[in-house]
């Protein structure tokens, strides 16, 4: 196997393209991503500067006849409720869904092997129902399926990310060589994603005496409540903080960075793209709002890095 084509579904900002190519250049494997779809113009803007390739719009108004011919499908799809899963009609339960439109791709162009990423509270939406209903949808298209939970902490990022990744090949011998990825044995601290910020930029993102008070105040009376919402206040030397998500930009509580004899502040956008494993060099060309918002949706790159290698490696004949 010499190249890989791919297609980018959902694409975001790229992070699971970035992944499998990743991968690909590691097993000296050729990718080419042959299509890839985004509906949020700010996310598109930032995929086009990264990769020289700008996504169409709406997966949902594209023919999947115009989706050229790949070997792995890519998606990290949102999760939407399922309003009748769990009648076990199979691809028709599926409809209404944006899921639907990776199921209707993979149904015409039968690509050997896709990735889907998504939220660990996928496997228990609506008790079950939706997970069985898209594991269903997936295997009377013909794909033999494998998922996992993994961690962003267990892959040398400083995060405690975790995400379920669904895997299927047409051909079932090589879904049966197909293993998930081993957690890495690598030590991870918070202080290795953090930029040495001068006065300037420490004021930027630094919380001011109110907002402070508020979010102390705030926590006090969830914890009265019963409620387990609050800030979250790590150090340097913390092994990881809590999971980065799109709401990022309204306060940052959820990752709060402690600075001695200082207030606590939120992370930068470049140390938002070192907790997600994006390189340095990948470019930040939007507000720090959107920016906050496109890696808090995005993917741990080098989970997907790992996930890939696995799936290339099946997919390659034995030596």
């Amino acid at each position: 196997m010499k190249k890989i084509r791919i297609i980018d579904l959902f694409s975001g900002i790229g992070g699971i393209r970035l992944g499998v190519e990743q991968a690909c250049s590691e097993l000296k494997v050729r990718a080419e991503c042959v299509f890839s779809s985004e509906i949020d113009k700010y996310a598109c803007r930032t995929y086009s500067e990264n990769f020289s390739d700008m996504p169409v719009g709406d997966i949902t108004q594209i023919s999947e006849d115009d989706i050229a011919d790949h070997d792995i499908l890519l998606a990290g799809f949102p999760c939407q409720a399922f309003s009748i899963a769990g009648l076990r009609n199979g691809f028709n339960d599926t409809r209404g869904t944006l899921f639907f439109d990776v199921a209707r791709i993979l149904k015409a162009k039968k690509p050997q092997s896709f990735i889907l990423e998504n939220v660990k509270g996928l496997l228990n939406h609506d008790g079950g129902r939706t997970f069985n209903t898209i594991v269903e949808t997936l295997e009377s298209l013909g794909y033999h399926i494998s998922y996992q939970v993994l961690s962003a902490k267990d892959f040398g990022l400083p995060q405690n990310r975790q995400r379920v990744y669904i895997i299927g090949f047409t051909d079932k011998e090589k879904q049966s060589r197909f293993r998930f990825p081993l957690p890495m044995d690598k030590e991870t601290k918070v202080g290795d994603i953090l930029e040495n910020l001068d006065e300037v930029q420490l004021k930027r993102y630094m919380l001011s005496i109110e907002q402070w008070e508020y979010h102390k105040q705030r926590k006090i009376r969830n914890k009265e409540n019963g409620k387990g919402f609050g800030f979250q206040l790590f150090t340097k030397n913390s092994q990881y903080t809590a999971t980065l998500s799109a709401r990022y930009y309204k306060d940052g509580s959820e990752i709060f960075i402690e600075v001695p004899e200082r207030l606590p502040r939120r992370l930068t956008p470049r140390e938002c793209a070192r907790l997600q494993g994006f390189p340095e060099n990948y470019k930040i060309v939007v507000s720090n709002t959107q920016a906050y918002k496109q890696f808090g949706n995005s993917v741990s790159v080098p989970v997907i890095k790992e996930v890939a290698k696995m799936v290339l490696k099946a997919l390659m004949k034995k030596e």
